[in-house]
């Protein structure tokens, strides 16, 4: 069995019915299907093309649809823009009419820390819904002007580490670029947005996972596969002394992350819950 922590609908040309054909060809049981709210003019102008042109965004409706029509393989994820001062009513209402089971993608442009998020993930803790945290950092080394991000999320790992802290009955996932870079040690002085070449000691996430047993990792995009793919020793590492907070997933439709879990070679034991049991504990746990 497998499970895909990290999906969307209506996006990369893919419809409802394209994802479940998609999931069939890669052995695939089950998906989490997240939406990305926010405006359209927090994101890279490339997206206009990979989602669904009659919203802005990969919105609820979406969501609730395609888990409506494929019930037994679809698990529907909402997370509402924090900034929004109606935010909790809304998560709270998608839980008890459509049973939204993760608040997720949480991906916008304010730091993961502020308050209104703080909020808002309190909520999803007393709500039992695990966050999936897309980071995109404002800056790439060195901080020059030139050098800032048009379209950051979230903020840096710091951020991240404090939010964790403020809500440590909160799971959060961990995801995106500016989650990734953190693994090796050169995550605030690579210049590159999904930073490459020889390992580097002292990585910030290994001991945030220490630290704070409410991180989990959503090992989704070229952001997590080319993380983990710098060290293969480290990585084998990492999935077994953190075997229980790793997800397998995607975000994209190949089968890439799939294959290099395969490479590694890990024990039935770990490759099972990295591959489903992981997942169905968090969305199915009471």
């Amino acid at each position: 069995m497998i499970i895909d922590a990290h999906q969307h609908v209506n996006w990369l040309g893919m419809s409802v019915d394209d994802v479940i054909a998609n999931m069939d060809k890669h052995g695939i049981e089950t998906s989490w299907i997240l939406t990305w709210e926010g405006p359209a003019t927090e994101r890279a102008l490339n997206y206009a093309r990979t989602g669904d042109p009659r919203f802005d965004n990969w919105p609820l409706a979406a969501v609730v649809e395609a888990c409506q029509k494929y019930p037994d393989r679809l698990i529907p994820g909402y997370a509402p823009d924090p900034r929004d001062p109606r935010s909790v009513g809304r998560l709270e209402a998608a839980v008890e009419m459509f049973n939204v089971k993760v608040c997720g993608e949480w991906k916008f442009r304010m730091p993961v820390d502020s308050p209104e998020c703080i909020e808002l993930f309190q909520v999803c803790g007393r709500l039992s819904l695990p966050v999936v945290i897309h980071l995109d950092v404002p800056f790439l080394p060195p901080i020059k002007k030139e050098k800032q991000v048009d379209h950051w999320y979230g903020g840096t790992i710091e951020n991240l580490e404090r939010a964790l802290k403020a809500c440590p009955d909160t799971i959060f996932l961990g995801h995106g670029p500016g989650f990734w870079r953190y693994l090796c040690g050169d995550g605030h002085t690579n210049p590159e947005v999904y930073p490459k070449g020889d390992w580097v000691e002292g990585g910030q996430i290994v001991p945030l996972l220490r630290e704070c047993p409410n991180l989990y990792c959503d090992l989704s995009a070229g952001s997590a596969l080319t993380a983990l793919g710098r060290n293969m020793d480290f990585t084998r590492e990492l999935a077994d002394e953190f075997q229980d907070r790793l997800l397998f997933a995607r975000d994209y439709t190949d089968g890439a992350m799939h294959d290099f879990l395969v490479s590694l070679t890990l024990s039935k034991e770990i490759s099972e819950k990295i591959f489903f049991s992981n997942a169905q504990r968090l969305v199915y746990s009471e």
